[in-house]
């Protein structure tokens, strides 16, 4: 097998929303690093059935400020 070709695989600790960890293996990082996620399956619409707007990024208020709400003809 070829020597440093292959990625290597350390432990990270993964805080979910509602604030349990848990450790998995993984290329992201450092290692013992905390990856906190902002969408997992506690909130994500397609686990829980329930249809919610998450913008955590504040891109509707982006698209708002340059877009603005154009008001229909009269």
């Amino acid at each position: 097998m070829k020597q440093n070709l292959h990625p290597v695989y350390h432990m990270v600790n993964v805080q979910m929303t509602d604030g349990t960890t848990y450790q998995t293996r993984t290329t992201w990082g450092e290692p013992e690093a905390k990856l906190q996620l902002v969408i997992d399956p506690l909130n994500h619409p397609a686990y829980t059935g329930e249809r919610r707007m998450i913008d955590s990024m504040g891109r509707m208020e982006k698209f708002m400020n340059k877009y603005g709400t154009k008001k229909a003809a009269e």
